[in-house]
């Protein structure tokens, strides 16, 4: 395979303006894997993921995506003992509205108290005095959807958030949202084989709304089939090829693979550089979309 790391930076993914005055490389880096196996705990190698972290930002993403319940609060520990003091471009994004009562278990809660809470613990373990964008996790289906956002409304005004996000939503809860603030971001699953929210992401499109695909890249389905061929063609990573998918996919789209490893970011990093002909890029469109699990 062709070694595309050598000279390699996020800014070849081009640019994205997140919320109108925060512009960013369009490949951000998602951080809930520098944790313990389940999303648990400290990871198995501490040091090895503060690297990845350095490299990141030393390879141009400035778009960090993390959580309070990665760990939980493993993921936002470590981004701030390794980054802080932040370099002046690097946007942080974290998420509010998981429980995590143990590894690989998540249970939503959107009370307003328990989201405040949340935030400020974020902002304690970040070491920040504003969050640039703060994403409510998932609608909790014992709580309003509007009471949930109104407590970020209420964050925001009181300067503690900066950009408000959502994530795992419908276009209907969007259009909810913004009759009550402007929203910037929206993640939802999505990669060339899980395309459920492509409604969400037209409607991104159409409203300049960041669109962050997490589980951009579906492992056990890369090695074989037409990605694996185009692949092949290109001289890539079948993961190279479904992330550069994405980027051309949509102006609005911005990735965030995440990884513990340094050679997988460098490997990860490597579609930015990857530019697919259009007769690859028809082939993919026509991928028919894998049941979800």
């Amino acid at each position: 395979m062709a070694d595309r790391t050598g000279t390699i930076t996020a800014a070849l993914a081009g640019t994205i303006d997140i919320g109108g005055d925060l512009p960013v490389n369009r490949f951000g880096f998602g951080a809930m894997r520098i944790t313990g196996e389940g999303i648990w705990g400290e990871p198995a190698d501490r040091e090895e993921c503060k690297r990845v972290l350095r490299r990141a930002v030393a390879l141009g993403i400035n778009f960090i995506d993390t959580a309070d319940s990665y760990g939980p609060e493993v993921s936002e520990r470590l981004i701030a003992e390794t980054l802080h003091p932040y370099p002046e471009d690097l946007v942080i994004a974290t998420k509010g509205g998981l429980l995590r009562p143990g590894p690989g278990e998540w249970e939503p809660d959107g009370r307003p108290e328990h989201l405040r809470a949340a935030c400020e613990g974020s902002l304690k373990r970040l070491r920040v005095e504003q969050i640039d964008v703060y994403q409510f996790h998932r609608p909790d289906p014992k709580v309003p959807f509007e009471e949930s956002v109104g407590a970020l409304v209420e964050l925001k005004a009181e300067g503690k958030i900066r950009h408000i996000g959502l994530s795992n939503v419908t276009v209907e809860q969007v259009e909810r949202a913004q009759k009550f603030t402007p929203i910037v971001s929206v993640q939802n699953r999505y990669s060339v084989f899980e395309r459920t929210s492509e409604p969400v992401l037209d409607f991104c499109s159409l409203e300049q709304i960041a669109f962050l695909p997490w589980r951009p890249v579906e492992g056990g389905t890369l090695a074989d089939g037409a990605v694996a061929q185009i692949a092949r063609r290109n001289n890539a990573k079948p993961s190279q090829v479904a992330l550069a998918w994405l980027l051309a996919h949509s102006p609005v789209m911005l990735p965030i693979p995440g990884t513990s490893r340094v050679a997988h970011l460098e490997e990860n990093l490597g579609a930015a550089a990857l530019e697919l002909a259009p007769a690859d890029l028809a082939e993919l469109d026509k991928i028919a979309p894998e049941p979800r699990n």
